[in-house]
């Protein structure tokens, strides 16, 4: 082989070996290469079917690699693992043609063959079909063989065809899955990445505004300053500027918090919520009706999604009655589902997905103020305890959050 052939071999043996990665397997592994446990279980089941269609004892999915043959789904043989100089199929599958041969003993290409000499094996018959992806990727073949020789009729050729196909669509699903993995594995990354920088921005500006406020209420008191001056004008509108961007900024340190150290014990939605229902200053007891039950979750982050669901009760009710709110929950052995039902404005359907993405606002006529982050840190508190949050709308009118917690161990 000249320099040129070997560095054009190696790259393609490396681009194979990626290839094969991008499908979840890891082909540098001298040993089997196992897919998910549900696309074993078809393909062994598709192996299966191609035997006995060709009445042949034995059937493999070969993955190939640039050292190696994988079996990866097998019938009447445990699957197993070769170099890719052994291997039958590797001799044949990069033509893309189905190979059938009723003698591999009497064929030039397979008679030296240690799976037909004897040394590994007795081989016979032997037909396989190229596994070949939309992409013109071939990552191995379907396989038949016995030890002893025999013919295919053309419907069963084409039948070892079709279950070929089949072959490559779990494939196919495995790739989608791999990728599905990555995706998710580096969005949580880059989030919690987003997370901390957002967390430790917010901190940062915190201090010099609340330094800020501090002066200007300082200078508020001044008694130089005339009540209705347009100094004073100015001050307040300083002050109430720097307040809202504090409250931001308390927003979205807290959004960046969630998930990051939760501690689930059981806790009392009763005492949670009447903690957060004296932290508002509601003090009409006809606002807010309690349901008790015991929950498995982290006592700060279900007081903080408490906070952000009735804050937003209060900001969002209806001006065509009086505000009530209603806290229940149902528990069985999958865990518990607390929901906060209020008759305010509600959300429209069309609306529900977009107001859980942060900084997000509906920005409707008479709403009162808010960062976008309420609904959004709340969904992330749910699915940092292993659950889900749902809106819908509540009988009447309103707006109902279940929140969901997987039963705690």
């Amino acid at each position: 082989m000249t320099e040129i052939q070997g560095r054009l071999s190696f790259t393609t043996d490396f681009g194979r070996d990626m290839e094969l990665q991008e499908y979840g397997l890891d082909p540098a592994m001298d040993s089997v290469l196992l897919p998910n446990a549900a696309v074993m279980s078809a393909l062994q089941n598709l192996v299966r079917l191609a035997t006995e269609l060709c009445g042949a004892p034995f059937g493999v999915v070969n993955i190939i690699s640039a050292k190696y043959q994988h079996q990866i789904g097998a019938w009447g043989v445990e699957p197993g693992v070769c170099s890719r100089e052994d291997s039958m199929c590797a001799k044949v599958f990069l033509s893309r043609e189905r190979t059938v041969v009723a003698d591999a003993s009497q064929d030039p290409r397979f008679a030296d063959n240690p799976f037909v000499t004897g040394e590994i094996g007795n081989v016979r018959f032997y037909a396989s079909v190229p596994l070949q992806t939309e992409s013109g990727f071939v990552p191995g073949t379907l396989c038949v063989f016995s030890d002893k020789t025999r013919e295919l009729t053309q419907e069963q050729v084409g039948m070892l065809e079709v279950l070929a196909k089949q072959v490559v669509e779990l494939l196919e699903l495995q790739h989608r899955t791999a990728q599905l993995d990555r995706t998710y594995s580096e969005l949580r990354a880059s989030n919690a990445k987003l997370a901390g920088f957002a967390g430790r921005v917010s901190h940062d500006l915190r201090i010099p505004l609340t330094t800020i406020l501090g002066y200007v209420e300082l200078v508020e008191d001044d008694p130089d300053i005339e009540p209705n001056s347009p100094a004073a004008r100015y001050l307040d509108r300083i002050g109430a500027s720097g307040r809202r961007m504090l409250g931001m900024l308390e927003d979205v340190l807290s959004y960046s918090r969630v998930g990051g150290s939760i501690q689930p014990d059981r806790v009392s939605l009763r005492e949670v919520s009447e903690e957060v229902v004296r932290d508002l200053g509601i003090e009409n007891d006809d606002i807010v009706s309690v349901q008790d039950m015991t929950i498995h979750a982290d006592r700060g982050q279900l007081r903080t999604l408490l906070q952000n669901l009735l804050s937003n009760a209060l900001n969002y009710r209806s001006p065509e009655r009086d505000l009530r709110v209603a806290i229940t929950g149902v528990s069985n052995y999958h865990g518990a589902t607390i929901s906060v039902a209020d008759n305010g404005k509600g959300i429209k359907p069309e609306d529900r997905d977009k107001v859980l993405e942060p900084l997000v606002r509906l920005r409707r006529e008479g709403d009162g103020p808010g960062s976008g982050l309420g609904l959004a840190t709340c969904s992330s508190i749910a699915k940092a305890h292993g659950g889900d949050l749902s809106i819908s709308e509540t009988p009447d009118g309103g707006t109902t959050i279940a929140v969901s917690f997987p039963a705690g161990t």
